[in-house]
């Protein structure tokens, strides 16, 4: 009988083979289908492997908007863990996902953590994808692809809010690898791609060029109907309309989309302002508030 700590739990072992199921990670999928009916957004299809788990739809907006919160029932990644999300929107969808917690990345066990997450939003639909933090553990070695296919007519919001170090231990990100690859296409065309990288060590978290001494780095993409200047003016002065610790920026992409992007040590700082950001791109392409999700309360 054989005893090994996975994850923060003491697990008993009776052969070899359950060893090696544990050294190899979690292999877990997502599979979720949305479909637009007489006015409604429903989640048509809906097939997950642990240790993934999907909350049954929310509607607090009315039935136009589905909501759907995600969970990953191990309480995070460790070094060999792989998850793939496979994510459709029929025509008209209007979906938003979100977590159920903060996601967290535990210290690497030698092998990387790798997490693919591949989209399709159709004409006339939209995906809100707002994800609460990812905390990347020192020693972590994590890797994120996300790929996006927008139809022509189709929008889609995604945000990423990542902490370094679990900085209320004082902790630091003195070891390891951080990857995000983001892309979205539209019709065989990259519309954004943005790939993001950070090897750990003093030198890169102290840098201007990097971390410039703060824990937290966050990103807000919105593509899919054109944005005015005065809508990126706005997203700058409710930045600038409160004093912040962090520091940010916003920027136009090609006519067609805003990026926001932030540097600091505050999540409810960082998220706040995105929040404020959300509800401006509703209001401004939709005619319709932003409601958070009930979540994002607890």
């Amino acid at each position: 009988m054989q005893e090994v700590y996975y994850r923060k739990w003491r697990i008993r072992l009776t052969n070899k083979s359950e060893t090696e199921h544990l050294s190899r990670g979690w292999h877990g999928s997502l599979e979720l289908n949305y479909a637009h009916h007489q006015g409604s957004t429903e989640l048509v299809h809906n097939q997950v492997r642990s240790p993934l788990k999907v909350q049954r739809p929310f509607y607090p907006e009315g039935q136009g908007v589905c909501h759907t919160v995600i969970l990953h029932t191990a309480g995070g990644m460790v070094g060999g863990d792989r998850l793939s999300q496979r994510i459709d929107l029929h025509p008209n969808a209007h979906t938003l996902i979100t977590t159920a917690a903060a996601s967290k990345v535990y210290r690497s066990n030698g092998q990387a953590a790798k997490q693919t997450v591949e989209i399709k939003v159709e004409a006339g639909a939209c995906l809100e994808w707002l994800p609460q933090e990812t905390i990347v553990f020192n020693g972590a070695v994590y890797q994120q692809d996300l790929r996006v296919e927008l139809a022509p007519g189709a929008s889609w919001l995604g945000w990423e809010i990542t902490r370094f170090g679990r900085t209320a231990r004082r902790e630091q990100f003195l070891q390891g690898e951080w990857r995000s690859h983001t892309e979205i296409w539209q019709q065989g065309q990259p519309l954004w791609i943005d790939r993001q990288g950070l090897l750990a060590g003093e030198e890169i978290i102290n840098s201007p060029h990097g971390l410039a001494g703060q824990p937290i780095v966050a990103s807000l993409i919105w593509i899919g109907q054109p944005i005015s200047s005065t809508i990126v003016n706005k997203a700058r002065m409710i930045w600038m309309a409160t004093a912040r610790q962090g520091e940010a920026g916003v920027t136009q992409t090609l006519g067609q989309g805003l990026v926001c992007r932030y540097r600091g040590s505050s999540t409810s700082e960082v998220r706040n302002w995105f929040i404020e950001v959300w509800q401006l791109l509703r209001l401004s392409c939709f005619g319709c508030q932003a409601i958070k999700p009930r979540v994002w309360q607890i």
